[in-house]
């Protein structure tokens, strides 16, 4: 590394930072101030405060290290063009590709750290954070408690449940349908019952006071229970719980393996393909937007950092457009969900790309 890889990486680095920083106090802080009637009227110590922002930082850091990685590209760029240093380097041999090679490769390595920071301390704190705003601050309540939750346990039973209890690993209103085998629209039986519990010991549900129903040759055969055991169901309470968690709390590992759960049970996936694909496209943005910076701020331009800023947040602002946008045709199964994924990356990508080939090298 040359003196002068050194010297224009120290300025993008330090720019980087301290707009990730900067960025991240005033989104924590526009936050509490929103939140700030809901922690006073539950009493919120500053340290459940404290801590609940604590996890919800790293998910304001996933979101705005592409922002903070633009805003240092324009801003290093940007100033070395304003007086004249860029102009210098070029004079001496240094070409705008040679110029940027040492914040591509910080870019190159920030996109790799973000894949397995957005892929697992993110989601870890994201469950942590919801967690703590479900039991302090009343917020997500709907996680405590869930209605009308459907199971294909095997390809021949199906489960509905009217009310679940996250607390007892409890589930209200149950109905258990077997299906024939050999003609899966043929229902051989059927269980009905106020409740059904979880025994940790055995690892099996109880079925509790309802009714059991045989359907054979045209007959049904019903049999009332105070209690029933129905051998082995393929779920637990950890599962209900996952299958009620959002993407953005699961994990890679957790959301692959849900998203082979709901394909075997023939759900449509293509929603939450979207969200697995663009857990590892979105930490590639950090790469793409210092590409489209770096040669779009190369030129000297009127206005200073002041138009650098408005710059940075225009850009920022049109790729989320284009990510929001192409996030509900995904969601429709209008477009491939790893086209989806990549969308916004390819187009900020292409315009990069064509600003780099037009400016002077």
């Amino acid at each position: 590394m040359t003196k002068l890889d050194r010297y224009i990486l120290y300025q993008f680095i330090i720019t980087a930072f301290f707009s990730l920083f900067a960025i991240t106090i005033i989104f924590v802080a526009v936050n509490m101030m929103d939140n700030l009637d809901d922690f006073l009227d539950m009493n919120a110590t500053i340290g459940m405060i404290a801590t609940y922002y604590f996890y919800f930082t790293p998910e304001i850091i996933k979101l705005m290290t592409p922002v903070a990685m633009l805003l240092s590209a324009l801003f290093t760029t940007g100033r070395l063009s304003t007086y004249n240093e860029l102009t210098a380097l070029k004079s001496g041999g240094v070409s705008l590709y040679r110029f940027m090679l040492p914040m591509i490769a910080f870019s190159i390595l920030v996109s790799a750290v973000s894949i397995y920071f957005n892929g697992w301390v993110v989601p870890y704190a994201n469950k942590k954070k919801i967690e703590i705003g479900r039991v302090y601050f009343q917020k997500d309540i709907e996680y405590v408690s869930r209605n009308n939750i459907f199971i294909q346990d095997s390809r021949t039973r199906i489960i509905s449940i009217g009310i679940y209890d996250d607390a007892r690993s409890a589930a209200m209103i149950v109905s258990i349908q077997d299906f024939d085998p050999q003609n899966p629209t043929t229902i051989t039986a059927r269980y009905d019952a106020n409740e059904m519990i979880w025994n940790a010991a055995t690892k099996e549900w109880k079925l509790l006071k309802g009714t059991e129903r045989r359907f054979v040759q045209n007959t049904e055969v019903i049999q009332p229970f105070d209690s029933l055991y129905i051998g082995v169901l393929n779920f637990s309470p950890d599962d209900i719980r996952k299958k009620q968690e959002k993407p953005e709390e699961m994990n890679y590992n957790d959301l692959k393996q849900f998203i082979a759960n709901q394909q075997r049970a023939g759900q449509d996936v293509a929603r939450w393909q979207v969200d697995f694909y663009g857990k590892i496209a979105f930490p590639f943005a950090s790469l793409i937007v210092v590409l489209f910076g770096i040669p779009f701020s190369s030129i000297k331009r009127r206005g200073g950092l002041g138009v650098e800023f408005g710059i940075a947040i225009g850009i920022a602002f049109l790729y989320m457009i284009f990510l929001q946008i192409s996030q509900a045709f995904g969601y429709n199964g209008d477009i491939h969900p790893l086209l989806t994924a990549w969308l916004a990356n390819i187009i900020f990508l292409s315009a990069g790309i064509f600003i780099l080939l037009r400016v002077p090298k």
